[in-house]
């Protein structure tokens, strides 16, 4: 009997974890209240990536499914794509409050070794969750790599990378990706 009382107590500890009855778990109310900033991305999305050429063309798109969940009890956010082309990838996010920003690392198929894991910081802003990181340019230059989450509807949603320079004055799109509900 004992025992039976112990497994109950230790389960509940993952009352926001994803579960039958809520797939891609809840955000816990002991969370920062910036867990909810991922809230319209959270659930499965039909896909479409594009990603820029070396001739700075775009690609012809690569299906893929984007999924976004509530992880650690509803203390974080994971997502994960499964990409028609094989190369798979996917992000931890966690708000640190003392820091006041989102941290996001990211991994991926085609890099499975790659220590450490790549990571942007940043914050929702003006509608939009936007995230940074140190990145040269293909050419050398110092600036920044900027991942926009925009466009939120229930119908979807959309997202782009781009390299920044240092000045903001040089914006160069690199992937772009828009996803909608079945």
């Amino acid at each position: 009997m004992l025992l039976a009382l112990s497994s109950v107590s230790c389960f509940a500890q993952y009352d926001y974890a994803p579960s039958k009855k809520y797939p891609f778990g809840r955000p816990n109310p002991d969370a920062p209240e910036q867990i909810k900033d991922y809230e319209p991305m959270i659930g499965e999305c039909k896909c479409k990536s594009y990603r820029k050429g070396t001739d700075g063309n775009w690609a012809e798109p690569v299906d893929m499914i984007w999924t976004f969940q509530y992880i650690m009890n509803g203390m974080g956010v994971q997502d994960y794509t499964l990409k028609s082309d094989g190369a798979h990838s996917g992000s931890i996010r966690q708000y640190d409050a003392d820091s006041a920003q989102w941290y996001v690392h990211y991994y991926t198929s085609p890099l499975p070794g790659r220590a450490p894991l790549s990571y942007w910081t940043g914050n929702k802003e003006d509608g939009k969750i936007v995230l940074f990181r140190s990145q040269k340019s293909p050419q050398g230059y110092d600036g920044f790599s900027r991942l926009t989450f925009y466009d939120f509807k229930d119908t979807g949603f959309k997202w782009i990378g781009e390299w920044i320079d240092v000045g903001n004055t040089v914006v160069v799109p690199f992937w772009k990706i828009e996803c909608k509900r079945e």
